[in-house]
């Protein structure tokens, strides 16, 4: 098994542009400096930070999130040889660092949770309910379907395997999945598609064995999606908060537990959003945890995380 480290050039997909990742909401305005001291934990300049982070990602970062913030920051204040926000917020300001230090700085504010076949009777529902639903359309189709918020990809090749092994017992089905993350840390791995074998245990042994590869050597402990499957999955960079999702008509939309980071209102705008991308009897999935109860959204509740638009 070979592990080339990905390029940009695998994370970006004709029609995914990086319009909803402007920084202007990252402006110097919004990070000035002056008068303030860098001794301790600098609440003043973490809540300026958090503030100018929340208008562009539209993440929630309320002081009980300062702490887990200036943790991350000094960890990238480690990496940079700086010894103070002040330094940091400098660095935002410089021509020579700004564009490439703010898309840094979305990087670390964003938490990337995620497992194969994670709450999988989603997974279940796909293939015994969804898809037979949709099938209907005529013989030979193309699913379309939009992992939101991506991560480091085990969503992404769970639904890809998924996917793969309905069209195997389904002649005339295909799918493509486009799969986006706002941040480039999380898509570099997932366009990697490799890693480590423990984090593959969840992945039923047969689906493990038809599409994972296990590394030799030095790479023994390490496991990597086939091929076949990684082909069937372009990933692009996109902000929820943009304010149109270029991706073409979709059939499924996962889009889970990513909506408990945004404000109720925030929640509603994005799902607004990505109602405009599904088709008519498309389906959106969210995670168990999570709520559209009292959000005026034109899609029904099929189970209370799983909603179908109207046919």
């Amino acid at each position: 098994m070979t592990a080339a480290a990905p390029t940009t050039t695998g994370l970006t997909t004709s029609g995914l542009t990086t319009t909803g990742l402007t920084t202007s909401g990252l402006t110097t305005s919004g990070l000035t400096t002056s008068g303030l001291t860098t001794s301790g934990l600098d609440v003043v300049r973490l809540r300026r930070l958090a503030a100018a982070i929340t208008r562009v990602l539209g993440i929630k970062l309320p002081d009980a999130k300062l702490t887990m913030l200036h943790g991350r920051l000094q960890r990238r204040l480690n990496e940079l040889g700086m010894r103070s926000l002040g330094d940091y917020e400098q660095r935002l300001r410089d021509p020579a660092h700004a564009e490439a230090e703010r898309i840094e700085l979305l990087d670390l504010a964003t938490t990337n949770k995620t497992d194969f076949f994670r709450e999988p009777v989603h997974f279940q529902y796909l293939t015994q309910r969804a898809l037979p639903a949709l099938s209907t359309r005529g013989d030979r189709w193309v699913c379309r379907v939009w992992c939101a918020g991506c991560s480091t990809g085990q969503e992404v090749y769970t639904l890809a395997m998924v996917l793969g092994d309905y069209a195997r017992t389904h002649p005339g089905f295909n799918y493509e999945i486009v799969a986006t993350d706002v941040s480039t840390r999380a898509l570099r791995e997932a366009a990697a598609a490799t890693y480590p074998a423990e984090l593959v245990e969840p992945v039923p042994p047969a689906l493990r064995q038809r599409y994972l590869m296990r590394g030799k050597s030095a790479r023994g402990g390490m496991v990597r999606v086939v091929p076949e499957l990684r082909a069937k999955v372009k990933f692009g960079r996109l902000n929820f908060m943009a304010s149109h999702y270029p991706l073409g008509e979709l059939d499924i939309v996962f889009f889970r537990n990513v909506m408990i980071y945004f404000e109720r209102a925030t929640q509603k705008q994005v799902l607004e959003r990505q109602c405009r991308v599904l088709r008519p009897g498309g389906y959106l999935f969210i995670g168990h945890t999570e709520s559209v109860a009292g959000l005026d959204i034109p899609l029904t509740p099929e189970t209370s995380s799983i909603l179908r638009k109207a046919t």
